[in-house]
């Protein structure tokens, strides 16, 4: 039943927010493009779940995810044309951090096999059914501001917010690149097995690529703030999600309380965790 609950609830949320970002927005047939779109998520999400669920499998999990949001964005790009130049950049910038982060989580699950986090989980349907859910309601509101800036039909010359949301992206995105980077080379040598990273951005920030996904989607919704109108304010649930999700859900809880679990014991990962900030990055104390 929990589940159950958790499932409407999510997908409430999802089309909520999609309906109220269709406001001034274009329509595929009788429906609002936005709203098509939120429920595209959902439905991608629906199918991929049938043979994962046959086959007690969460390999493509993370990587649908990524297709689901290349697949909505192509969607509304398709429908909602002619783009302007905003559209068509915040178009851009979703589909290369989907294709990123997509090949990146899926040659990790590759190389380890599997994902911890779902051993309990897809062992029952309706639970594992809750993620592949609730992993389309990510989809929705993590995109909710790139899906209104290419969707409405209003349209706003670029200006000082399309500036400043374009850098956070693109600082966001470098962070985020160069801390999983760095967190893999790390991980790749056999003499740091069963070590904790502190080196190069996790010198700065116990959580950088966090920190980077956060700030590169608050990018996004900065460039859209000249477009909001009433019910499409909405959208600004974009970053306060992902913060969310990060910073009190399934991202930086779970890695330290593993983190503890492993080292807790161990000085030098004391000395790291009280010195190092948890999400922000600061210059390491010398």
């Amino acid at each position: 039943m929990k589940s159950i609950i958790v499932i409407v609830v999510a997908v409430l949320i999802g089309l909520s927010v999609s309906i109220a970002g269709s406001q001034n927005g274009a329509n595929f047939g009788s429906i609002p493009l936005f709203l098509f779109c939120g429920i595209l998520a959902y439905a991608v999400n629906w199918l991929a779940f049938v043979p994962a669920n046959i086959f007690k499998t969460e390999k493509y999990y993370d990587l649908t995810g990524s297709f689901t949001y290349l697949t909505v964005i192509a969607i509304a790009c398709v429908f909602a044309s002619p783009l302007d130049l905003r559209a068509s950049v915040v178009a851009a910038m979703v589909a290369i951090w989907a294709l990123r982060l997509g090949s990146f989580l899926f040659r990790r699950i590759s190389a380890d096999g599997k994902d911890s986090r779902f051993d309990s989980i897809k062992t029952d349907s309706l639970r594992f059914l809750q993620a592949w859910t609730l992993q389309g309601t990510w989809v929705v509101l993590t995109a909710a501001s790139a899906l209104l800036i290419i969707t409405t039909t209003q349209r706003v010359p670029i200006g000082i917010f399309f500036v400043i949301g374009a850098l956070c992206w693109i600082v966001g995105f470098a962070i985020e690149v160069a801390a999983d980077r760095q967190k893999s080379a790390f991980r790749s040598k056999p003499e740091n097995k069963g070590r904790f990273i502190k080196t190069g951005l996790w010198a700065w920030s116990r959580h950088p690529n966090y920190f980077g996904e956060i700030l590169l989607w608050t990018g996004i919704t900065i460039i859209s703030l000249p477009l909001l109108n009433s019910w499409q304010w909405a959208t600004l649930i974009s970053p306060i999600f992902v913060w969310f999700l990060l910073t009190k859900v399934s991202g930086v809880p779970m890695l330290e309380r593993s983190a503890d679990k492993k080292w807790g014991d161990d000085p030098e990962y004391v000395k790291y965790r009280d010195q190092t900030p948890l999400l922000v990055p600061k210059p390491p104390k010398k």
